[in-house]
């Protein structure tokens, strides 16, 4: 389970010979639909999902889906590459994930075990090719699955993702990428694929056929029905639309819940979602208004649900009294409302930053809210500032931004007064506000405050394009909505703030600028740590002690805290101080003045001072990465120092230097831990690769030389240390 997916290579060819021979990009989205479908028979799963990484944010979008109405998927339409969910952490990992059921589902990923509390097993395997992250494969499989995936199913997967991966580089090196869109392509199952094409070109056998499958459902005991995988009636008997007191017209390409007011209470859609994503049968029993309960039990597969609806004997039908009471036909869509929202109240949990903030609401509560458009504001400095919008017109959203506090535009009365406001239609708008300019082509709208212990945070604005009454229910779930977007967005909002102070930290604790020297042509680079604070203790230096000689320094002191940064600026002074000393010895003065400041922390470090008249290098480490060389004719190594001890351990630890040559057209390369590692793979191996790099990069100067080594780096879903660079080319 720990390993990365087996992949096959022979599935690599075939799929590089298909995309070859298909005429014109169209044909590469028809592939990958064939392999997820393909895939998802060798598996046996009866849901799969591919997610590309967005071009245009650090995240990942569902671009193809199957098995599952978009509806209960939706949730999951983006998610964050360093969110913890299973198909993210897979493609930060480069492994495969598998959850074999619930229990073990609620301890990993306790938010995916709320939302969808159903028996399923999930994989999850990251789709690459080289050193290119291009997304991830998810797949379902109904019901607990104790134990580990077997070796076959293990290599289907890894087959699917290194053809998924394949076509994606192809596409993209024949200039047309293939983008993930608004909303995923729906892909047929195989079941539904199976079931269909034996039927092609039998148009009248199939209206035979029905007519006798009716009369046969007319025969049986009660009524039955059946749902497509959305929810949506296809069939239904007369006997059964007797029982559910509506006409057969009525219902068929209905969702049941949304036509019958008393249906709409969360059983019902809960069996239906637990129905799909299980693939097991599942029952309930509902009132009918006044007094009759009705048994449903619900058979799915990849085609749909199949329902028998029965009357309870009287004898064992439960009081009445026990029922919850009939929910209003405009409250019908409450229940798919909560399931979004309950969602949207997790992923809050976990969001960082205001943009993260305002990307997770928009994504969440359109659905949830049906509504069309989305606004959501930051009160800053008397005014409104829009941070995130969704729908609507763009004009409309530049009105809005901008707006004082002291106006009387709803976005801002709304929140001076703490009152949500909702309007039906736009003439109730403009008969409450008159000079509101919200000429759109939206018909009702709601705007709610965001308070945070009586301190305005910001606003939501909500627009439907149709006019949109706002019963008491609904009201109450938008209030507690606004409640709890608020709390996020105070939250992002003093992360941003802490983000920005440790930047700042950052930037003034390492160099401004790398001193000139004409016999050295260096350059460096610094990349923070894709989660946290972007703060760290890794640091570089270039310290020119006369017209010939120079020290080069760098560190990694441990941690990602603002004490890990100060201590880095102390290294640095420490170093400075005594820069020109022998490097054993610069190194044995820095480690006893940090096992005096004794600040808990340890570093490592290393020193190199660089003779240009006589082209030497001398070098002494104190547990850091070892450098690597490229010598003039293009050949490299990796320098295995004496390794020493870590930085303030032990006050006597001792430190010993070595020569090497560094010869007119050399290339030194200092760098710390972040810029190799790779989970899963050995550390000497990726020193090794580093080593490769550089030496393909042919006679390039250093700041090339920086970019080249750096690209992985950034080019990686996600970095779980800083990275600093340092590259020394002697001229």
């Amino acid at each position: 389970m720990g390993g990365p997916p087996r992949t096959s290579s022979s599935g690599g060819e075939g799929v590089r010979d298909a995309t070859r021979s298909a005429a014109g990009q169209d044909s590469v989205p028809e592939l990958l639909e064939h392999t997820l479908v393909q895939g998802m028979r060798d598996t046996g799963a009866n849901v799969g999902a591919v997610y590309l990484r967005s071009p245009d944010e650090r995240a990942l979008r569902l671009a193809m889906l199957s098995g599952v109405p978009w509806e209960i998927a939706l949730p999951w339409a983006r998610v964050g590459l360093e969110a913890p969910t299973p198909v993210a952490d897979a493609l930060r990992d480069r492994r495969l994930v598998w959850l074999g059921g619930q229990e073990e589902m609620a301890r990993r990923y306790p938010q995916l075990a709320l939302v969808l509390p159903y028996p399923f097993a999930l994989a999850a395997a990251p789709v690459t090719t080289g050193d290119t992250d291009w997304g991830g494969l998810v797949l379902h499989w109904p019901g607990p699955h104790p134990g580990e995936l077997s070796p076959g199913v293990r290599d289907a997967i890894g087959g699917v993702c290194h053809r998924v991966g394949l076509l994606l580089r192809m596409a993209a090196d024949s200039g047309h990428p293939v983008v993930p869109g608004a909303t995923p392509r729906m892909v047929s199952p195989p079941e539904a694929r199976d079931a269909v094409a034996p039927a092609v070109g039998r148009a009248a056998e199939a209206s035979g056929a029905a007519a006798a499958t009716a009369r046969f459902a007319e025969r049986l005991p009660g009524g039955c029905c059946a749902l497509d995988p959305d929810g949506r009636m296809t069939f239904v008997s007369a006997t059964a639309a007797r029982l559910l007191g509506a006409g057969v017209s009525e219902l068929l390409g209905a969702r049941p819940w949304e036509v019958l007011p008393w249906l709409s209470a969360p059983v019902a859609q809960d069996n239906y979602r637990a129905s799909m994503i299980s693939r097991r049968p599942t029952s309930f029993t509902a009132l009918r208004p006044p007094a009759r309960w009705l048994a449903f039990r619900l058979y799915p597969d990849a085609t749909g649900i199949s329902v028998r609806i029965a009357s309870v004997p009287a004898a064992d039908a439960p009081d009445p009294a026990q029922a919850p009471p009939p929910t209003p036909a405009s409250a019908t869509t409450r229940t798919a409302a909560l399931y979004h929202l309950t969602h949207l109240a997790a992923t809050l949990t976990e969001a960082v930053g205001v943009r993260d903030v305002a990307d997770r609401v928009a994504d969440q509560v359109l659905p949830a809210t049906g509504a069309q458009a989305l606004a959501l504001m930051t009160a800053e400095e008397g005014r409104l500032r829009t941070v995130g919008h969704r729908g609507g017109h763009g004009e409309l959203h530049d009105r809005l931004d901008g707006s004082p506090l002291s106006s009387t535009a709803p976005a801002a009365h709304c929140l001076t007064t703490g009152t949500p406001s909702f309007f039906a239609s736009s003439s109730e708008l403009r008969e409450a506000h008159p000079s509101a300019r919200l000429q759109d082509d939206m018909a009702a709208w709601c705007f709610l405050p965001l308070i945070v212990s009586g301190r305005p945070v910001g606003s939501l604005v909500l627009g439907y394009d149709l006019p949109h009454p706002f019963d008491p229910s609904e009201r109450t779930v938008l209030t507690s909505l606004a409640g709890l977007i608020a709390q996020a967005l105070d939250r992002a909002r003093l992360y941003d703030a802490n983000h920005r102070l440790a930047h700042s930290l950052q930037a003034g604790l390492l160099p401004r600028a790398l001193p000139r020297m004409s016999g050295l042509d260096v350059a460096a680079r610094y990349l923070p740590a894709g989660h946290g604070m972007g703060i760290g203790g890794d640091f570089y230096d270039l310290i020119r002690l006369d017209d010939t000689t120079a020290a080069a320094a760098i560190g990694d002191v441990q941690g990602h805290s603002v004490q890990a940064a100060t201590l880095m600026g102390q290294v640095r002074t420490a170093v400075h101080a005594t820069a020109g000393a022998p490097p054993s010895e610069v190194l044995a003065r820095t480690n006893r003045l940090l096992t005096d400041l004794d600040p808990g922390l340890f570093t490592s470090c290393l020193y190199a001072h660089l003779d240009l008249a006589r082209h030497r290098a001398h070098l002494a480490s104190a547990g850091h990465p070892p450098p690597v060389l490229r010598h003039p004719g293009g050949r490299t190594e990796v320098l295995r120092l004496p390794p020493g001890l870590l930085l303030g351990i032990d006050p006597a630890a001792t430190y010993s230097a070595t020569g090497i040559a560094l010869a007119p057209g050399a290339v030194l390369v200092l760098y710390t831990d972040g810029l190799v590692e790779v989970p899963g793979v050995d550390l000497d191996v990726a020193t090794d690769a580093l080593a490769d790099r550089l030496a393909g990069a042919g006679g390039a100067d250093a700041e090339a030389l920086a970019e080249v080594l750096v690209d992985d780096v950034r080019r990686r879903a996600h970095r779980s240390d800083d990275v600093a660079l340092l590259v020394v080319r002697a001229r």
